[in-house]
């Protein structure tokens, strides 16, 4: 029974990597995000009604797997909202009417392409004409089968984008580590979702040199930190303020020789002139899948250090 359960997990693992070579048939879009943006030239678009729309917006793009954080979020789905009739009822008491067209729009925000499209036509009734524009907008079904294609079209062409643009990335990144800019580099190479087969395991490949390079800088620059702070006291104080900034150097980087001997020699001093043990902890070395943990957590955080009122392109669209 045992051998059978080994097999089919065998089986189903390389199925899944069939899938993900296979650029359409996969179901690993989790690190392709869209980010929702809704304009605020909309027709009737009161800030309730902006915030529902947009949390519909959220809701259908989790329901099609493109939901979470994302690196780049270049990439964003939007919506437009028409007022196609604004009637009064004949019911007592009289109420207000509304029908909209809704069109919702996958892109690329910073290029200002197009990608995919869809609409639907919604109706509302309210005692005034916010409830019922209010009315028709949570008409709204985020579950519509409508909603499958669209976001499997603006996936697959984001894909595209990624596969298209490769090479081009994977230049700008170098450009960027050789203005020492790595945070910047390995940020745009982590941003290679790992759909995009052929074009991840380049970005990977080349983003670990990037890396290196990165943790041998930071190496020499925090090491020169440490020394001066604990040349300046040599007491268990600068002792501490000296272990806090060892305690973030990377152990692959090619400087740690000279951190572990700094450790020591500050450890050796603290037990001649105070009697006791300086007690510090230095990084352990990363596994494979730390370390690349560690590349996407260096493109997070550089992404959320950029300006986060960015202005998306999506003139055009309708």
């Amino acid at each position: 029974m045992k051998k059978i359960i080994l097999i089919l997990g065998f089986f189903l693992f390389d199925f899944v990597l069939f899938a993900q070579k296979n650029q359409g048939e996969t179901n690993d879009v989790g690190r392709i995000a869209l980010t929702s943006v809704i304009s605020d030239q909309i027709e009737g678009l009161t800030p309730s009604a902006k915030s529902n729309l947009q949390n519909k917006l959220n809701q259908i793009v989790i329901k099609g797997g493109m939901g979470g954080s994302s690196v780049n979020n270049r990439f964003i789905i939007t919506a437009n909202v028409v007022v196609l009739t604004k009637d009064i009822t004949a019911t007592a008491p009289p109420m207000q009417a509304y029908t909209l067209d809704v069109s919702l729009y996958i892109g690329d925000g910073i290029e200002g392409t197009l990608f995919s499209s869809t609409s639907v036509t919604l109706k509302g009734v309210g005692k005034t004409e916010i409830k019922a524009y209010m009315a028709a907008l949570k008409n709204l079904k985020t579950s519509d089968s409508r909603y499958q294609n669209f976001i499997e079209q603006g996936k697959n062409k984001i894909i595209e984008y990624y596969n298209s643009k490769c090479d081009f990335m994977l230049k700008e990144a170098e450009m960027l580590a050789n203005r020492n800019e790595f945070d910047a580099a390995i940020s745009k190479l982590v941003s290679v979702p790992e759909v995009c087969k052929e074009c991840y395991d380049k970005a990977m490949t080349a983003v670990q040199p990037l890396y290196q390079k990165k943790i041998d800088r930071d190496c020499e620059i925090n090491l020169q930190k440490a020394q001066g702070v604990w040349n300046a006291g040599q007491d268990m104080n600068s002792a501490e303020k000296a272990g806090a900034i060892l305690s973030i150097i990377e152990p692959d980087a090619a400087c740690f020789n000279e951190v572990n001997a700094l450790t020591k020699k500050i450890a050796d001093k603290i037990r001649q002139i105070d009697d006791r043990e300086w007690k510090y902890i230095l990084k352990e070395q990363a596994q494979k899948s730390e370390k690349i943990e560690a590349y996407r957590a260096i493109g997070v955080a550089y992404g959320n250090d950029q300006p986060q009122n960015m202005t998306y392109n999506y003139k055009g669209w309708w």
